[in-house]
């Protein structure tokens, strides 16, 4: 069974007349149990269950601690290209917009890779733009195998690649992917992505098992919220999760819980995702699938985040630009995919998370070979 049959099976579900029938005593129960069942987790996600919240966050923060301990990975992404063909209605870097439009060199890269590895991070996430003629996979190839020399790991956020090309890609030194559905209902996802291969849903949908199969240890996965109806995006995120997680025993499953900020253009969504329902997926998400990690990025504010850490979060991105060639002289003014809110430095956030009685981790993997 692949993945989209599993979103099929929920096809006409009707997830506001769950939600209604959910009581206090289910979400006892749903909260009580070592294996949440998908309608378990389901429970946990109504707005009955918020009123449940302290309990939620306890059950979550053992889980993470018992899973985890009390650590957090630090990563930082690094964009080499802005250059897009896709007309996604909510991103700073679609095609239509008059925006300057980059793509770095591979001595442009490595004055970056530079740059960051000297503040410490060892962890880092490179991205493009979605246009395979300005960035194709002989660039992500060579830009792979140059930050492999500075980073321990190196992942992508890059367009949805074939099985042999997430191979070619785990030779040259990745051993991470991530890939944002942006939507799972299909009717909104064509209604937001207007141009471009990423009109595609399907083809974006298996992208993570894809990576699955062409070795990648880690595939991270997420709904955009604030796109569609925010409780079932979570629910089918999980479910993917589980589902490949189920099929790929080798493979470590993340999640992101990305909320829509500001881009370029004036999109704006159709559903606002307020902290406390924030909290309550993460905890839910902690709760249903307790071995996977949770990244909270910069999107999020400062304050936010130092509250939320020890309630199922594990990774956090730190010193982020979303801009092409943002950490060095080659920086100039851009527009970037969108706006980050907690501005701090590597160094600021480190010490939050050492403050909160966590530890901050800058390296935790190295491939061999």
């Amino acid at each position: 069974m692949s993945f989209f049959e599993v979103v099929e099976q929920y096809q006409g579900f009707d997830f506001s007349r769950f939600f209604d029938q959910v009581t206090d005593a289910a979400v006892e129960q749903s909260l009580a149990k070592e294996k949440p069942s998908p309608m378990d987790f389901l429970t946990l996600l109504s707005p009955r269950a918020a009123g449940h919240l302290e309990s939620m966050a306890h059950k979550a923060h053992q889980l993470t601690v018992q899973y985890f301990g009390r650590t957090i990975q630090m990563f930082i992404p690094l964009y080499i290209s802005n250059h897009c063909n896709n007309g996604c209605a909510y991103c700073g870097f679609n095609h239509k917009n008059p925006i300057l439009r980059r793509k770095l060199t591979l001595e442009e890269i490595e004055t970056e890779a530079k740059a960051i590895a000297a503040i410490g991070m060892q962890h880092v996430l490179f991205l493009t733009g979605e246009a395979h003629h300005v960035t194709p996979m002989d660039y992500l190839l060579e830009a792979a195998r140059l930050l492999k020399r500075y980073f321990a790991s190196v992942s992508v956020e890059v367009y949805p690649l074939t099985v042999e090309e997430y191979r070619q890609l785990n030779q040259a030194g990745v051993d991470g992917m991530t890939m944002f559905q942006e939507t799972y209902n299909q009717e909104v996802y064509k209604r937001v992505h207007l141009a471009g291969k990423k009109m595609d849903y399907h083809w974006r949908l298996n992208a993570p098992e894809r990576a699955a199969q062409g070795g990648m240890r880690v595939v991270n996965l997420g709904a955009l919220l604030g796109l569609a109806e925010p409780r079932s995006e979570i629910f089918f995120t999980a479910m993917h999760a589980r589902y490949l997680e189920n099929t790929y025993l080798n493979t470590e499953v993340a999640l992101s819980l990305p909320r829509f900020n500001e881009a370029e253009g004036d999109f704006q969504p159709d559903y606002l995702v307020n902290d406390k329902t924030f909290v309550q997926f993460m905890t839910a998400l902690r709760i249903f699938l307790p071995r996977a990690g949770i990244t909270v990025s910069t999107r999020e504010s400062a304050a936010f985040r130092d509250r939320i850490l020890p309630l199922g979060a594990t990774r956090y991105s730190a010193g982020s630009s979303t801009g092409v060639g943002g950490y060095t002289e080659i920086k100039v003014e851009q527009t970037p995919q969108f706006e980050i809110t907690d501005d701090r430095s590597v160094e600021e956030v480190a010490r939050a998370i050492v403050a909160h009685g966590y530890q901050p981790v800058f390296k935790d993997w190295d491939m061999i070979g």
